[in-house]
């Protein structure tokens, strides 16, 4: 029985990612000892409405954080359009930074960043999206003693980045989407 209590979950998700995590945020109590972080791939001439469609679905506040903001407990906070979002000591870094895999916001940087600053305690989800992206930063958090959960690909509505963490990270846990919260509440509290 894993005792390690994990309060960094970093999301990532692409086509058909919306109603994906408005089925896991749903979920999750307002309460949840820990913080959400959610790359979607946005392109940088529209707005994101996701924070406010996330609020709507689940207890759980979401906003776009601004750069230097302080890392609160029990909020969402989703990258903002045409910004990487990572994660240092305490705080939420953005910037416009180079797009990695023809995208920006894109998984990998938050993933990285999240790895490599929070360790153990990061708890990585990949769900539904076209390419690869989230690939190579669940490869960061898995080498930093971190978890990784992947939606089953065949509930995904776009199966290629399940599939690619799959076959390229050995997540710890393969599940449907209904699935995830409880695991998420489970793995906060160290049970």
């Amino acid at each position: 029985m894993d005792r390690q209590t994990r309060d960094i979950v970093v999301v990532a998700a692409s086509e058909g990612g919306v109603q994906a995590l408005q089925r896991l945020v749903s979920q999750l109590p307002a309460d949840l000892a820990a913080t959400l972080f959610v790359v979607v791939h946005i392109g940088a001439n529209r707005p994101s409405l996701l924070p406010h469609l996330l609020s709507r679905a689940g207890p759980m506040p979401a906003h776009h954080p601004v750069h230097g903001q302080p890392i609160e407990r029990s909020r969402i906070y989703v990258a903002p359009p045409d910004l990487h979002m990572r994660l240092q000591p305490g705080i939420i870094h953005l910037d416009h930074g180079p797009k990695v895999r023809h995208t920006r916001p894109a998984a990998d940087p938050l993933f990285e960043s999240a790895a490599e600053t929070y360790g153990s305690r990061t708890v990585g989800v990949v769900l539904t999206g076209g390419d690869f992206d989230a690939t190579t930063g669940a490869r960061a958090i898995k080498a930093h003693g971190g978890l990784m959960i992947v939606q089953q690909p065949h509930e995904a509505e776009a199966p290629s980045m399940p599939l690619s963490s799959l076959r390229d990270d050995h997540p710890d846990y393969v599940l449907y989407i209904d699935e995830m919260p409880s695991l998420i509440v489970d793995l906060v509290k160290g049970t």
